[in-house]
C-alpha cells in the first residue's frame, strides 16, 4: 500500500526572502510605533540630510542607470524630496496626542505599520527618498520596490537613508528596500497580510495592481496636462514658464505640460516667443514625422521617455538648432485618434488653436477625457472670472495659475504641498486626491467624552503613551544565516543556546519528511 502525496511547492526566487523582509518590517514598525515626537525628529533629519549630501551622485547615477533625465534637474528633485520635504513638515507632529478641550476630544495618533511602496524610474531617488521620508515622519516602517530600470541607484539610495536613521535611534529595519524586483516577489509582498498600505506611484497597470492585492492601497493615475493659455496672458513669461516647466528633467514629471491650448489671438506671438525660450515649433511634415517616430503604430515609444528634444529630433531626420529643449507639434483636433494629444514623457509639445478662451475649456476637458483625469492642469490669464470658469469645468484636482505644471502641481513653484505621488481623487479613480503628504500615512484614536456640560473632561496635558526609546537601538533577532540588506551596523544579539537548539530541531523535522516524502 503507497501513500500519495501532494508536489512540494516551491515558491518563486526571491519570495521567501521577501517574506522575511515583512516579518522585519512588522517587528520593526511595532517597535517604532512607540517612539515619541523628538525621537522621530531626530531620525527624520538624520535620513533627509545623509541623501540631500549625496543628491549630486545619486543624480548622476540615475541618469547613467535609466539613460534618461537631466543631471542637474534630478539634483533638484534630490534635494527637494530630502531636506526640502523635511523644512516643509518641521514643527509638524505626527507623534503627540492632540487635545481638543473646546470639543472634549483627545486624537492619537497611530501609524499605519508597515508601508510597501512600489517607485518609478522617471524619478527614481526622490520618489524614494520622498516616501521614506512620509514614512518616518509617521513611525511607519517601509519597504521600497524600485522600478527594475532604476534598482541599483534606489537601493543605494534607501541603504544611505537606513543607515543613518538606525544611526539616529531608528529600529533595524525600518527601512528595506527590494533588490531585485520581479512580479511574484512583488505580488507577494503587494498581498502579504502584514502589509498595511501599498503607495504605488507607477504606470496604469502598476496602480491597478495596488489596488487589487487585497490591502488598503493609495494609487495615482497618469498625468496627461492641458493648458490654456488666453489673451490676457502675459505672453512672454507664459513662454518662459511653460519651456522651462516641459524641458525641466527632459519632460519625465507626470505633471508636464502636454497640449498648450491657445486663443487665436495671440498664438503666434507665443510661438514665436516659444521659440525665443529655445523651442522648436515643427512644420508639417516634421510634425508626422515625430507623431510616427514617438507614436509607432499609436502607442507611445517608451525608448523616447526622457529624452533631449534635439536627439529625438535627429532620430525623425530633423535639423534643429543645437540647444533645442522643447519640440512645438501644432495638431488641429484633440480627439483620441490624434496620438499628439495623449502623454508624451519627452519634450514634445502638442499646440492647438482655440477661437476664443471659452472653446479652449472644451478642448482641455477633450484633452482630460483622453487620459489623465483628476491628475493636474494648468492656465495663464488675466482674467479671475476665466480661471474660476475653467478650473470649475476640468475633471482635474489641481490646477496651475501662470507657474509651469512641472514643479507647480507637485509643490516645488506653487504653496501646495511638496510631493512625488500626485492624488487623482474619484475623477482618476484614485484613494487620494491631495499632494500624498504625512497625513494619509496615520490615523486617529480619538478620545471622546460625553458631550454633556456637566460631564466634564480632566486635563490631559502632558500625557504621551510614547516616550523615547531607552538603551541601545533595537536590532532584528535575525537567524544565524540571515544576510541582511541592511546592517544595522555593529551590533549583532548572538543566538541563544535555546535559540539555536530549537533552530537545529526544525531543520532535523524538515530533513526526516523530506526524506519520507522520497520514500513514497
Amino acid at each position: 500500500m503507497s501513500t500519495e502525496y501532494e508536489p512540494l511547492m516551491v515558491e518563486p526566487a526571491g519570495v521567501p526572502r521577501g517574506r522575511a523582509m515583512v516579518e522585519r518590517a512588522d517587528w520593526a514598525g511595532r517597535s517604532y510605533a512607540r517612539y515619541d515626537a523628538a525621537s522621530v525628529n531626530r531620525i527624520v533629519e538624520a535620513a533627509a540630510q545623509a541623501l540631500a549630501h549625496h543628491a549630486q551622485d545619486f543624480a548622476s547615477k540615475a541618469v547613467a542607470e535609466t539613460g534618461f533625465g537631466v543631471v542637474e534637474h534630478k539634483v533638484i528633485k534630490n534635494v527637494g524630496c530630502s531636506t526640502g520635504v523635511l523644512e516643509t513638515y518641521r514643527g509638524h507632529d505626527y507623534a503627540t496626542p492632540e487635545i481638543d478641550e473646546a470639543n472634549k476630544i483627545v486624537s492619537i495618533p497611530r501609524p499605519a505599520g508597515v508601508i510597501f511602496a512600489l517607485t518609478p524610474s522617471t524619478n527614481p531617488v526622490a520618489t524614494v527618498s520622498f516616501k521614506i521620508l512620509l514614512a518616518l515622519m509617521t513611525r511607519n516602517a517601509i519597504i521600497i520596490s524600485p522600478h527594475p530600470m532604476a534598482k541599483r541607484v534606489c537601493a543605494e539610495a534607501a541603504r544611505v537613508m537606513a543607515d543613518a536613521a538606525v544611526k539616529a535611534g531608528a529600529p533595524d529595519g525600518i527601512i528595506q528596500i527590494v533588490e531585485d524586483p520581479s512580479i511574484p516577489l512583488i505580488n507577494a509582498l503587494m498581498t502579504d497580510e502584514r502589509v498595511d498600505v501599498v503607495v504605488a506611484t507607477g504606470g496604469t497597470p502598476v496602480v491597478r495592481s495596488a489596488y487589487r492585492s487585497g490591502n488598503p492601497a493609495i494609487g495615482v493615475g497618469p498625468g496627461n496636462v492641458p493648458v490654456l493659455v488666453d489673451a490676457t496672458a502675459d505672453i512672454a513669461k507664459t513662454a518662459e514658464r511653460i519651456i522651462e516647466s516641459k524641458a525641466f528633467d527632459n519632460s519625465i514629471l507626470c505633471t508636464n505640460e502636454s497640449v498648450v491650448i491657445a486663443e487665436e489671438a495671440i498664438a503666434d506671438k507665443l510661438l514665436a516667443a516659444f521659440q525665443r525660450e529655445g523651442a522648436y515649433v515643427l512644420k508639417t511634415d516634421e510634425v508626422n514625422a515625430i507623431r510616427e517616430l514617438v507614436f509607432p503604430q499609436g502607442h507611445f515609444n517608451t525608448k523616447l521617455v526622457g529624452k533631449d528634444a534635439s536627439y529625438v529630433a535627429e532620430l525623425a531626420g530633423i535639423r534643429v538648432p543645437a540647444k533645442t529643449r522643447v519640440l512645438v507639434a501644432p495638431f488641429d483636433l484633440v480627439v483620441p485618434e490624434e496620438p499628439l494629444a495623449h502623454e508624451k514623457l519627452l519634450p514634445v509639445l502638442g499646440f492647438v488653436r482655440v477661437p476664443t478662451a471659452k472653446r479652449g475649456i472644451d478642448v482641455a476637458r477633450a484633452v482630460l477625457r483622453i487620459t489623465g483625469a483628476g491628475h493636474s492642469s494648468a492656465i495663464h490669464s488675466n482674467n479671475p472670472a476665466l480661471i474660476m470658469e475653467f478650473s470649475a469645468a476640468v475633471p482635474v484636482l489641481r490646477v496651475s495659475v501662470n507657474v509651469g505644471n512641472s514643479l507647480g502641481a507637485s509643490g516645488f513653484h506653487t504653496n501646495l504641498p511638496p510631493s512625488m505621488t500626485i492624488g487623482t481623487g474619484y475623477f482618476g479613480r484614485s484613494s487620494v486626491g491631495e499632494n500624498l503628504q504625512p497625513k494619509h500615512l496615520v490615523n486617529y484614536t480619538r478620545l471622546a467624552y460625553n458631550s454633556d456640560a456637566r460631564e466634564v473632561m480632566p486635563s490631559f496635558a502632558g500625557l504621551n503613551p510614547w516616550a523615547a526609546p531607552s538603551g541601545p537601538v533595537p536590532v532584528y533577532p535575525r537567524a544565524s544565516n540571515d544576510n541582511p540588506t541592511f546592517d544595522a551596523s555593529a551590533v549583532r544579539t548572538p543566538l541563544t543556546s535555546d535559540v539555536a537548539e530549537l533552530r537545529d530541531e526544525i531543520r532535523r523535522l524538515i530533513v526526516e519528511e523530506l526524506h519520507t516524502l522520497m520514500k513514497g
